[in-house]
């Protein structure tokens, strides 16, 4: 179980710093639950789509598979860490967002899921776990992220994803050291 909460936890991060840039728009309530209901939907699809990817890839590279998992995650995590807030850009364009765009929106927002799914197909994760405790963590961050949004400065929300990114590094760091030693 502390394995699944430490996959869990900065996606929670991330899915607050995007949330609260939207909720910095003040929606109303019936667009913050449209919102939640949208970032689920795609938190919780994106690993499903990583893992279809992640467990072929497992069998193809045999015992290096969790040095593979181990670099997505530190590779997301970096990602997290040094991407350029583009945070109140992304909320411009959800917003705004119709057909299509709404889904490559949705892809745009769940990377860092579609490499937990990667790497839950290399470590072997217990998915219905992970999947579940996703849609949960992103509910209750979400729904934060817009109520909170615009009583939080920016500064608050690029900490948040930069904590999740540092997060995912370290995780995917100790994931390396235990393969490496066990």
């Amino acid at each position: 179980m502390l394995a699944v909460l430490a996959f869990v936890l900065p996606l929670g991060l991330d899915a607050f710093a995007v949330s609260a840039a939207l909720g910095a728009r003040r929606p109303n309530r019936a667009q913050r639950w449209r919102l939640s209901g949208f970032f689920v939907l795609c938190e919780a699809g994106a690993p499903l789509v990583g893992l279809a990817i992640g467990a072929p890839v497992a069998r193809l590279v045999g015992s290096a598979a969790d040095y593979l998992a181990a670099a997505a995650l530190v590779g997301t995590g970096l990602w997290l860490l040094l991407e350029s807030d583009d945070d109140e850009r992304l909320a411009d364009r959800v917003l705004a967002a119709s057909g299509w765009a709404v889904l490559t929106l949705g892809l745009a927002i769940s990377l860092d899921e579609l490499a937990i799914g990667f790497s839950l197909g290399l470590v072997g994760l217990p998915v219905s776990s992970v999947i579940i405790a996703i849609a949960v963590q992103t509910l209750i961050a979400s729904q934060l992220g817009l109520a909170l949004g615009a009583r939080i400065g920016e500064v608050w929300r690029e900490r948040a994803q930069q904590l999740a990114g540092l997060m995912l590094i370290i995780l995917g760091g100790a994931q390396a050291v235990t393969q490496f030693v066990g």
